[in-house]
């Protein structure tokens, strides 16, 4: 049987690779958009509050409200205000520090992977991995099936990085 030279074979499971490579680098790069996605929505939801800081939270709500065309007798809509009528002045100033907080985490998460940074990998894995037990414990106690997505959606993100760089060999720098 005559031998095949190498450039007969090895096209396939370079192109083989090649697909599973751009698949996984599509997976990660959704990952860094969903990180980034949310990272900017904690940036928007930390500048609201620093806003309310500088205002009467009861008649920003209102003119919000008014704008947006939201009937003020609506059940839902009278328990966010008394909610967010509860929270005063030190209360915001601790909510605004927090969403900062976490949004530079997943900022810093999602910019990292979209760069292909492989300490990006290792960072989310923990921080994603570290956040389910109490995603979980406020899932138990407060139902919702919005919870139930984002657990599912981290619990997922964390096999998929784990799965991905226990399957990747590290690099070793040469020793000199």
């Amino acid at each position: 049987m005559p031998k095949l030279s190498s450039s007969h074979t090895s096209h396939i499971p370079r192109r083989n690779l090649g697909r599973r490579a751009a698949s996984r680098n599509r997976i990660i790069l959704l990952i860094a958009v969903f990180k980034l996605a949310k990272g900017l929505i904690l940036v928007a939801a930390g500048i609201g509050a620093l806003k309310l800081l500088r205002h009467d939270v009861a008649s920003s709500l209102a003119n919000w409200f008014a704008l947006v065309r939201v009937d003020p007798d609506n059940r839902y809509i009278n328990r966010l205000m008394a909610g967010l009528l509860a929270v005063n002045h030190r209360k915001l100033e601790e909510i605004s520090v927090g969403t900062f907080f976490y949004a530079a985490l997943f900022l810093t998460e999602g910019t990292g992977l979209a760069l292909g940074k492989r300490w990006a990998e290792y960072f989310t894995s923990i921080v994603t991995g570290s956040f389910i037990p109490l995603e979980t414990y406020e899932l138990i106690h407060r139902f919702s099936v919005v919870k139930l997505i984002v657990v599912a959606i981290n619990v997922g993100v964390v096999l998929y990085l784990v799965s991905r760089l226990k399957g990747r060999p590290s690099r070793t720098r040469p020793s000199c």
